[in-house]
Formats: C-alpha cells, sequence, structure tokens
C-alpha cells in the first residue's frame, strides 16, 4: 500500500534557515518582525519553502536535537516588542551583555505575565484558558518539569528526590502547590510562543511560503517525555537509559556519534497503539506544513550503544517497528497521506528504502556528498528523482565554498568535471554552481542553506556533528544579504522553473 501527498505537487524552491540565525532580537533571533521580513524576502524571490530546525526548548548546548520537550516552544525564541505592543512589557534596553541575554529574556516574560493577570481584556485571557486546557496532556508536565529542574539548579531530573524522580503522587502534588507561580508563567509562555507562532505561520501562508519543520526521531534522557513517561522508553530502575542512541563510523566521524538519547521500549510502544508517538505526530503536524522525520532509517533498525561506552564504535543494529507505526500513524491521522520527508543519510540499506517507498516519503538528496565513488553514487544529479528533496548541504555540513576549498586539488576536479559535463557550466563558480546544480535537479523540492545564498565560507557553519561546542550560533544580517544576492537567487530560482507567485 502506498500514499500520496501533495507535498511535492510542483517544482518548489526553498532556503534553510533556523530561526535563531535571523537577526534581530537579544542574543538570538526569534518570531519578530526580521521573520516577517525573512517571509517577504522568500515570496520576493518565489521561493515557497522555509524549512528551519526544531523550534523547542533546548538545553544549556543550545542544540535542538536534544530539548527539555518534544512538544513545547523554546521560550528563547519569544518576540519581547510583541508584550511591549500588547501592553504587557515596559521598554527594552538597547544593549545588554550578551551573557544575560537568556535571563532577561525569562525576566521579561515573567513582568509580562504579571501584567497579562491584570489585564481585563477578555480575547487573550479566553485564549489563554482555551490554550491551556487543550494542551492541558503535555503542558502540565511540561510545565511542572521546568519548574521542579529550576529548582534543583538545572539538574537532571534522575538526580532530583525519589518521589520526584519516579513521580510519586503525593510529591507531585505538593510541588505543584509549592511551585505554582512559576508552573503559571512557563504555562504563559507556551501561550505567547504558539501565539506569535500562528501569526507568523498565518503570515507565511498568506505569502505563498509553506513552513517545513524538523522532527528528531529520539529525544532527550533530560526531558519532560522521559520524565512524564518513563515506560515508554529502555531505562533502569532509577530513570537513566540502559542503552543510547547514535550513529556507528560514518562521514562525519571516525569513531561514529554517540548522541545519548534513550531508545525506545518499542514492545510497551505497540502493545498501547504507538499512542505516544500518534501524540508527536499530531503537534508537529499543528506547527508545520511539512515535517522531517530526522534519522528516519531508526524507525527501520537503530543503533544500539551500550550507555556506559564513550563512543559509538562499539554497537549493535537493532530492528524497530516502523512498518507497524507508519501504518497506525498514517492510518489515523490522514489515511491519504501525511506531509513528511525522511532524512535518509547515512548508512542507509534496501530495508530503509523499501521502508519509506512503500508510504511514498519523500528522501533527501545531498549534492556534497555526490562526489565520492562512482556514476552510481545517488546523490549525483544524473541520479536524482522527482520524489525527493535535493540540498546542496544541510545544517550538518559545512557551507558549500568552505567544502568546495577543503576538498583536495584531485577532488575538486572531480567536481568541476562533472559540472562542466553533466551540466554545462562552462566557468565553475562556488557556491553559485552547485546551487543553479539543486535548482537544475529533477527533484520536486530544492532546499539551499541561507550561507550558500549568501556565499559564506570557513567560520558559518550551524553545526559540526560529533562536537560539542560552537555550534548552533550562526546569524546573519540584512547587509549581508544584499540586493544582488536576492536577485541572483530570484533569477536561479525562476529559470529552473521553481518559482511560485504569491497567493
Amino acid at each position: 500500500m502506498t500514499h500520496t501527498h501533495s507535498i511535492l505537487d510542483r517544482r518548489r524552491a526553498g532556503i534553510l534557515l533556523h530561526i535563531t540565525s535571523l537577526p534581530g532580537g537579544l542574543g538570538n533571533g526569534d518570531l519578530g518582525q526580521d521573520a516577517y521580513r525573512f517571509v517577504d524576502f522568500l515570496a520576493e524571490c518565489g521561493v515557497s519553502v522555509w524549512q528551519t530546525l526544531p523550534i523547542n526548548p533546548t538545553h544549556a548546548d543550545g542544540s535542538p536535537y536534544q530539548c527539555l520537550s518534544a512538544h513545547a516552544g523554546n521560550p528563547l525564541l519569544i518576540n519581547l516588542e510583541w508584550l511591549s505592543e500588547h501592553g504587557w512589557l515596559s521598554a527594552l534596553p538597547d544593549t545588554l551583555d550578551e551573557t544575560t541575554v537568556d535571563h532577561f529574556r525569562i525576566r521579561c516574560i515573567a513582568q509580562a505575565f504579571d501584567a497579562f493577570q491584570k489585564d481585563s481584556r477578555s480575547e487573550y485571557r479566553n485564549r489563554y484558558d482555551e490554550f491551556v486546557i487543550r494542551q492541558d496532556w503535555w503542558l502540565s508536565d511540561y510545565a511542572l518539569f521546568i519548574a521542579l529542574r529550576e529548582e534543583f539548579g538545572g539538574k537532571a531530573w534522575q538526580e532530583w528526590p525519589v518521589p520526584l524522580r519516579d513521580r510519586q503522587p503525593a510529591a507531585l502534588q505538593t510541588a505543584k502547590l509549592r511551585l505554582a507561580d512559576r508552573i503559571a508563567q512557563v504555562k504563559f509562555e507556551q501561550f505567547v510562543f504558539f501565539e506569535q507562532w500562528m501569526e507568523l505561520r498565518r503570515y507565511a501562508s498568506q505569502k505563498g511560503v509553506k513552513l517545513f519543520g524538523d522532527m528528531p526521531i529520539f529525544v532527550a534522557s533530560d526531558s519532560a517525555d522521559v520524565w512524564a513517561s518513563r515506560e515508554c522508553f529502555d531505562l533502569t530502575d532509577t530513570g537513566y537509559a540502559r542503552v543510547v542512541a547514535g550513529v556507528p563510523p560514518d562521514y562525519f566521524s571516525a569513531t561514529g556519534q554517540r548522541w545519548g538519547n534513550p531508545h525506545y521500549n518499542w514492545e510497551y510502544l505497540k502493545e498501547t497503539g504507538f499512542r505516544w508517538w500518534l501524540n508527536r505526530f499530531r503537534s508537529q503536524l499543528a506547527l508545520y506544513d511539512w515535517v522531517r522525520i530526522d534519522h528516519f532509517r531508526g524507525l527501520e533498525a537503530y543503533w544500539e550503544i551500550p550507555a556506559e561506552s564513550e563512543t559509538a564504535e562499539h554497537g549493535r543494529w537493532v530492528k524497530a517497528p516502523g512498518e507497524a507505526l507508519l501504518e497506525t500513524v498514517f492510518a489515523t491521522l490522514n489515511g491519504s497521506g501525511l506531509p513528511l520527508v525522511a532524512e535518509n543519510l547515512g548508512i542507509i540499506t534496501p530495508e530503509v528504502e523499501a521502508l519509506r517507498n512503500r508510504f511514498n516519503i519523500p528522501g533527501m538528496l545531498i549534492l556534497q556528498f555526490a562526489f565520492d565513488g562512482g556514476d552510481d553514487n545517488p546523490y549525483l544529479p544524473h541520479n536524482h528523482t522527482e520524489n525527493n528533496v535535493v540540498y546542496t548541504g544541510t545544517h550538518d555540513n559545512d557551507t558549500t565554498l568552505s567544502w568546495y576549498e577543503n576538498l583536495t586539488e584531485p577532488q575538486r576536479d572531480r567536481v568541476c568535471d562533472y559540472l562542466r559535463h553533466h551540466c554545462g557550466y562552462e566557468t565553475i563558480r562556488m557556491p553559485e554552481s552547485l546551487v543553479r546544480c539543486a535548482l537544475a535537479s529533477v527533484a520536486k523540492l530544492a532546499i539551499i542553506p541561507l550561507q550558500d545564498v549568501l556565499e559564506l565560507g570557513r567560520g558559518h557553519r550551524m553545526n559540526t556533528p560529533g562536537t560539542l561546542s560552537g555550534n548552533w550560533r550562526w546569524r546573519f544580517s540584512w547587509e549581508q544579504l544584499n540586493e544582488g544576492k536576492a536577485q541572483k537567487l530570484a533569477a536561479g530560482v525562476r529559470d529552473h522553473g521553481r518559482r511560485v507567485e504569491n497567493i
């Protein structure tokens, strides 16, 4: 049985840019006017897709792939000017010490919550009450989790006092009373985040721009999800992961990648009709027009690493019930298809591709991976097929210019020879030539990281897999996105039949 969806109903172009990478905002980009200006830029260029990274609340390292909740929004993405415009926050400072930005944002939201509680206007009061009731299935646990985590100095929940770690009812009730004010504020943060997100989504829709989100297959060990649903995960009696997730040695790391996420208790999940996963898909599909399943191959088989192992080298592949899960998801949420894209990179077996193809889920093609091996490399443009999303690179890759400059001379010669002979480019200019190659692909959707549109080189990548510092902090400036670069992008989108006019 196959499922279809209009996700790739025509040729389209998109830009990969996380919300934190926007200009404006304190410490990081947010859901303010720069996000709307970016939508305008996309629409003017005929670009109809904006792909972001996960927008959930992060730990201190800022990684959107290790979040405190799979359902909550990151309060650091809340635009403070919006709160001022609604009369809940006084004037903001012009400058602020970078080290205090995050704390300042949260203090501002607390101040806004105090004002909100005194605001008698019925419109937002009613919407807030409705939001809290509608989202209670995850919001109450998350708000209590955040309040407790702060009370215990940021310690992981596995290190909390046993009655709270193990969610003993009396201990939870006492904590809810003790921390009632902070719990209410966390719920307000989430209300504001989702108000701002949905306003941006409506604006993007009016401009003909679809929002393309990202759903990590695994969740963080120190998260509200694992604390509140321990039975869904493969844990020890003390709440720690018995085995952890990652991938074996690959393109990015000679020792593999040890992500540290707990694996799922798939037997329990199957017995409960995959209820936990259905809720997760529901919350993501409510936020985005399209959703990428990060590490899709983990739904067919996952790399299981002993928790005590420091690297990912000594693991094993374990089968997962991905077919049963997807059958349930498709049958329950939308029998005619779902707007999903599979991240099918890394060690991909015929079984993984069979699972993806059975549900007609588009995959990913990365041009930076195309020039290793022979002519049968699936990432080479002459091997592309329509039901895919082509990228120059992803958030885990270096910028195309830096990638090209770091190739050996024979490797660069191979890239240039291919682009001349197969794509007809007389002169090779990086990253422009690889961007044009992506736009020219038969794949229905072409996604370009903004760094490649800006023609940025070394030092501008978003993430280096296998490293723990210096990631997730890249931001662009409007000065970088000058009229010439915008016109070049618009021309490439138009010339390759990917322009979508404003709706």
